[in-house]
């Protein structure tokens, strides 16, 4: 949760690739926050691993971008049932804060 304070802007932009129920885009880090409220409820993570930072550095009119890459197994907690997911999410920076965030992601 550290991490949302220090390194994304106010003005956060949040993308799922999916909609789970509560719109595909959050905007605002308490947006952002409460998705990452809603997962902790929702789901425990078994495994977790990561891939990163892939960097893309801005130029001209191009962001400064990077991508992360997660791999977990978690538990949805109202079934119990547990799934493997794999996923990557590009950041975009602007001002040193993370500006933007998109998932991409199998279901």
């Amino acid at each position: 949760r550290g991490a949302l304070e220090t390194l994304y802007a106010d003005d956060a932009v949040s993308v799922e690739a999916y909609d789970q129920g509560n719109g595909r885009i959050t905007e605002g880090k308490a947006g952002i926050s409460g998705k990452h409220d809603w997962w902790e409820a929702n789901f425990e993570a078994l495994e977790a691993s990561g891939g990163g930072p892939h960097l893309h550095p801005g130029h001209g009119d191009v962001p400064d971008r990077f991508v992360l890459t997660f791999t977990l197994k978690a538990k949805f907690l109202e079934t119990g049932k547990v799934s493997d997911m794999s996923e990557a999410g590009i950041y975009t920076v602007a001002g040193g804060k993370i500006v933007r965030e998109e998932f991409f992601y199998t279901m």
